[in-house]
């Protein structure tokens, strides 16, 4: 075998073998965007708690490194129901194991914690789910939340 000949081959395989692994790593979920909650549960112990959202709204902002969620009441603050939270921070992403870093929070005893999810993206919809534990304000407790694609 000729030595162009075996630098050839040599080049076939490296090349080859690089192919095998980028064809075995997943390709990451579609969670840049925003996204608007339309369903939340809440489970603590032995209650299911479904949140009604037809006087909040809240999106989730997402880019390639953080994310911000901002909820408020659709009265304006106007009325008994009155509320406002907003939040953000770095987030990682391996595979569908999703962990926001809370930074920034207007709940103040929230901020600095971190909360590991799960996700999953179906087409428009994002569903997200995991445990909320923020010993300071003596929250412990899962989430399912569910959102729409918002452009």
């Amino acid at each position: 075998m000729t030595t162009k000949h075996s630098l050839t081959v040599l080049l076939l395989i490296i090349l080859s073998c690089g192919q095998e692994q980028n064809a075995k790593q997943p390709e990451p979920l579609p969670i840049v965007g925003t996204w608007k909650l339309i369903s939340a549960i809440t489970i603590k112990e032995d209650s299911t708690i479904s949140s009604d959202l037809s006087n909040r709204s809240m999106i989730k902002i997402i880019n390639a490194s953080h994310f911000a969620f901002l909820n408020h009441d659709l009265n304006e603050g106007k009325d008994s129901l009155a509320f406002f939270a907003s939040g953000g921070g770095k987030y990682n992403l391996e595979n569908n194991k999703y962990t926001e870093y809370l930074e920034y929070c207007n709940f103040r005893n929230w901020e600095g914690n971190t909360f590991e999810f799960t996700v999953e993206v179906r087409g428009d919809t994002l569903i997200q789910s995991g445990i909320e534990k923020v010993d300071e304000a003596d929250v412990d407790h899962k989430i399912i939340e569910t959102y729409i694609r918002f452009n």
